[in-house]
């Protein structure tokens, strides 16, 4: 049986220091190659299972980010869309104030000298921006009872007589259209050419061909700048349907369900619901200007009367508040969501730094204990040697 080799107190002290070392230096090397002093719960299980805590809701926050930007870029695709269509607001406005300052005027003089009928009271149908005018001429009128007769129904002075006194003149700050050819040639004008049109201003109110004695002007202007108003009101429709990011659009549909929900942290405890509107030109409560052929109640339309006009204007108005409005609410959320993005940010750099703070290791100061360890580790080799010097002197006397 053999005996188990003996080593004297001084080597087993070296031997022993020298493990420590070793110990020590793989350690250090450990740290070095991971830059980590923790790595595992073996290593400091507090610092290990808080850090692995503060990664983990640092990373939750972190997905959140995702979300919370793309509610960030929805309100402001939100608020550029509202932006383009107060411009187009703006354009209608233009528009609707250029139709009011367009003049109409309905001038004109008799193709041939007034006579009154001589055996019955005439009857002359007329309208004066589609309003219905009747005016009763007696019999064997003069021209001058005529014109006071025909005033006195239209509510203003437009008709007169030429300068010889014989033939109607008409002078109107408005549309004026004759109801029947008789009404024309009851008044000298020649009949109007051409098929009449049946109920333009209203059920039943059919109106001749004009006469080619009569000039109307700015009907038709009014008319095309009618059409360039409802051509507006389409696109500002289309441009809020348009106003989306990534599915999201905030601004053409006012239900309740229609909303943009952000969550700023990982439990949704807190979070903010940004409500979408309708601001199309429905959702502005712009209605379209109608065609003057008896779609509308009365058959007045293409802003043909300026109190018409003035009403338009007023919607507008309107519908430039309620953007302004929408635009300060949704200024309003962004700036909260901007913040909320800016503090996470802020937070997730705290965590990582805190989880950092208790896992990483100080690079200078293991490398500078790798070098002390080098230095040990010599001089632990060089004192072992030492402490066999004695073994190896009764070496010699043996020899």
């Amino acid at each position: 049986m053999s005996s188990g080799i003996t080593l004297s107190s001084a080597t087993r002290q070296n031997l022993l220091s020298l493990q420590d070392t070793s110990a020590l230096t793989a350690t250090t090397q450990n740290r070095l190659a991971t830059g980590l002093k923790v790595s595992s719960a073996l290593d400091s299980p507090v610092n290990f299972f808080t850090a692995q805590n503060l990664s983990n809701r640092s990373t939750d926050l972190g997905g959140l980010l995702d979300g919370i930007s793309n509610g960030v870029q929805a309100i402001q695709a939100a608020n550029q869309g509202i932006t383009s269509i107060q411009k187009l607001i703006d354009s209608a406005k233009s528009t609707a104030n250029q139709a009011l300052s367009t003049q109409i005027t309905t001038t004109g003089t008799a193709a041939t000298d007034f006579a009154a009928s001589t055996t019955s009271a005439t009857t002359v149908s007329f309208f004066v921006n589609g309003t219905s005018k009747t005016a009763t001429i007696a019999t064997s009128s003069t021209i001058d009872a005529a014109i006071t007769s025909l005033n006195t129904a239209a509510g203003s002075t437009m008709f007169s007589k030429d300068t010889t006194g014989k033939k109607i003149v008409l002078n109107a700050s408005s549309a004026v259209e004759f109801a029947t050819t008789g009404s024309q040639t009851a008044l000298g004008f020649d009949a109007g050419t051409g098929t009449a049109t049946a109920d333009k201003y209203g059920t039943g109110n059919t109106v001749a061909g004009n006469s080619a004695n009569l000039t109307i002007s700015g009907v038709e202007t009014r008319a095309k700048l009618a059409e360039q108003y409802n051509s507006l009101l389409t696109q500002i429709t289309q441009l809020a349907k348009d106003s989306s990011f990534n599915g999201t659009n905030l601004i053409s549909n006012g239900d309740p369900s229609n909303k943009l929900h952000i969550a700023f942290n990982e439990k949704d405890t807190s979070n903010l619901d940004v409500q979408g509107k309708d601001l199309t030109a429905d959702g502005l409560k712009l209605t379209s200007i109608t065609g003057n052929s008896g779609a509308t109640a009365n058959g007045q339309g293409n802003f043909l009367l300026d109190t018409d006009i003035k009403g338009t204007l007023t919607k507008l108005t309107s519908g430039s508040d309620t953007l302004r409005t929408a635009s300060s609410t949704f200024g309003s959320n962004l700036s909260v969501v901007q913040n909320r993005q800016s503090f996470s940010k802020n937070l997730i750099n705290v965590l990582d730094t805190g989880a950092a703070n208790l896992t990483n290791a100080d690079l200078n100061l293991e490398a500078a204990n790798s070098q002390a360890l080098s230095t040990r580790q010599s001089l632990g080799i060089s004192a072992l040697s030492l402490a066999n010097q004695a073994q190896q002197s009764i070496l010699q006397l043996l020899r």
